[in-house]
């Protein structure tokens, strides 16, 4: 695709598309990072992040409508070569593409089913065009092998919005806390991969904004007080005590098989 394809004016008119016909299309990914970030996109560039596909969630009772609007509406195919090569990677998620411009559409049925679970179906209609920040940060932070895109992503989410206990504008670490509270691996991949995004810091701290460094170790602080203060649930604990002795996450190789899902 072409550089200069514009991702976010895209994956804007979808959704807007999506939604006159009624289905509730949310973006994720890099696209969605950039997007709750305008002020940053140069930052973002800078440190080498750049677009190259947009990923949605849909609810599965729209599943059907949201079918019918990427056929009929929007004139996508399915990615049939992707699904003879990598069948796995259609368990809860549709794969299109545009034959005209080569973009891949992905879009994730209910929750994103990977190292970890990220359940939408109840959070869908908290923000729009994208998911909540609190889903673009557990997005994020259930990958067990975190690259340094996911890095970038991190630091400019956190760069620009603050760490709170509701959804307005903030990641909301409390639901965060709530998430992690209930699985102890999730929680031992987030506090593992908090770290590491804490170390990035001083890898772009040339490309920042002033002030943005002490900003984002401060809510990497915020965020992890908040989940090591919550309440853990019996099953948490239990799981707790087994630890890292026994694997904590789900593999998913067939992921890493879809190329173009790089920017997830």
């Amino acid at each position: 695709m072409s550089s200069d394809f514009d991702f976010i004016g895209e994956a804007r008119k979808i959704v807007d598309g999506a939604q006159a016909v009624g289905v509730s299309l949310r973006v994720l990914g890099a696209t969605a990072f950039r997007m709750h970030c305008p002020d940053y996109v140069d930052v973002h560039k800078a440190m080498g992040r750049e677009l190259s596909d947009i990923d949605f969630v849909a609810y599965s009772k729209e599943e059907r409508k949201m079918e019918e609007f990427f056929f009929n509406g929007l004139h996508l195919e399915v990615e049939r070569q992707q699904a003879a090569l990598t069948p796995g990677l259609f368990v809860g998620r549709h794969i299109y593409i545009d034959k005209v411009t080569g973009m891949h559409v992905d879009v994730f049925i209910d929750k994103l089913d990977m190292c970890h679970v990220v359940d939408f179906r109840k959070r869908l209609h908290v923000d729009s065009p994208t998911i909540p920040l609190a889903e673009l940060l557990l997005e994020k932070m259930q990958i067990v092998t975190l690259n340094e895109k996911d890095v970038k992503d991190t630091l400019m989410l956190l760069a620009v919005h603050d760490v709170g206990d509701d959804d307005n504008d903030r990641v909301n670490g409390k639901y965060i806390s709530e998430v992690l509270g209930n699985d102890w691996g999730f929680y031992y991949t987030t506090s593992l991969n908090l770290e590491k995004v804490r170390k990035g810091i001083e890898r772009y701290k040339s490309v920042l904004k002033p002030g943005d460094t002490e900003r984002i170790d401060e809510r990497l602080v915020k965020l992890t007080r908040m989940i090591e203060d919550a309440p853990k649930s019996l099953k948490w604990k239990a799981r707790a005590a087994i630890g890292a002795r026994v694997q904590w996450y789900n593999d998913v190789e067939e992921v890493d098989r879809a190329d173009h899902l790089a920017d997830l």
